[in-house]
């Protein structure tokens, strides 16, 4: 099993993780200003971009990034890959030193008491039609993450670039993504957080509610939560002077 991975820079190592159905491609926009302070270690999600599959949970997933980047980190995780953050950070603390996780959380369908999520059957609807049309499917999830955002136009065309950079991710991985983006319920483990946090919500992300920072920090009163005004679900893509400024901050 082999994830590919791509290290920009000098400095402390920044890991970035990117969303569902998307690669390495999406960070560029930000890589010139990152790579000035920072050694940055691109990773993309197993099946995504050029990396190899890996069956299993969200667990098995933490498991292999944690194979392939440095110790003592600092991860920037997005949508899909922020969950896949948090996996990490539970199950090995001492390997990373905070977390930036933007459009992050530890469950992204509703639930009883969870109601700040996306729709189970609208994420059900996905799959059921990525085998007939991937493409279609991609362009309606990129169209939900910008929809009635500042800049909405501008972030839909990045995505939409990013995709297109690299490889892109075959059926069986995408649907992988989704299963766990359905399945995955880390809530329970957000309390005994022993690494540092910083949780990023656009105001007007349509995909995971700006309310879902008050969720997290009543479930680990130390994480830190800033809402970014105007942003979608890709805010370090509409916004990415405040992404950028937090960073800064946390480190």
């Amino acid at each position: 099993m082999s994830l590919a991975t791509f290290t920009h820079g000098k400095g402390e190592p920044l890991v970035l993780l990117h969303g569902w159905g998307m690669n390495a491609g999406v960070w560029m926009p930000l890589l010139p200003r990152l790579e000035k302070g920072w050694q940055v270690i691109l990773v993309e999600l197993p099946g995504h971009g050029e990396s190899e599959s890996v069956a299993g949970d969200i667990d098995d997933w933490a498991h292999a990034l944690l194979d392939v980047v440095p110790q003592g980190a600092v991860w920037l995780g997005w949508s899909l890959g922020a969950i896949t953050t948090l996996a990490a950070a539970t199950l090995a603390p001492d390997r990373i030193k905070a977390l930036i996780l933007a459009g992050g959380t530890p469950r992204f369908t509703q639930a009883p008491g969870w109601e700040c999520g996306m729709r189970p059957d609208l994420l059900e609807s996905f799959a059921g039609e990525l085998f007939n049309s991937p493409e279609r499917t991609m362009l309606r999830f990129l169209g939900l993450q910008v929809r009635g955002a500042d800049n909405e136009r501008e972030t839909l065309k990045q995505l939409k670039s990013a995709v297109r950079q690299r490889p892109q991710a075959g059926t069986p991985a995408l649907r992988s993504g989704l299963d766990l983006l359905l399945q995955t319920d880390l809530r329970a483990r957000l309390p005994g957080l022993r690494v540092p946090s910083l949780w990023l919500y656009g105001e007007k992300d349509t995909l995971v509610s700006a309310a879902t920072a008050q969720h997290v920090r009543r479930l680990q009163p130390q994480a830190r939560t800033r809402m970014i005004t105007g942003a979608g679900h890709a805010p370090f893509l509409s916004h990415p002077g405040q992404c950028l400024k937090a960073l800064e901050e946390l480190a």
